[in-house]
């Protein structure tokens, strides 16, 4: 293969490798962002069970039956 070839050959795989990188560095900065602004799951479901009388009648039946376990 003549050296003309391998360098035309280079250069556009020089050109894709150089476009995937700056993809990469979008992606990644994307991910960043999105990743500090996530509030952690556990936060979203804390406390929503409060002043809820199924919920607390479910914890009394879980008390009672622990008891009745021992």
């Amino acid at each position: 293969m003549a050296s003309q070839q391998l360098d035309n050959r280079s250069q556009g795989l020089e050109a894709r490798v150089a476009a995937l990188e700056e993809e990469l560095a979008q992606l990644k900065q994307m991910l960043a962002g999105f990743l500090q602004n996530e509030t952690p799951w556990w936060m979203k479901v804390a406390g929503s069970f409060e002043n809820d009388p199924t919920f607390d009648e479910a914890v009394r039946f879980a008390q009672e039956w622990r008891k009745s376990a021992e």
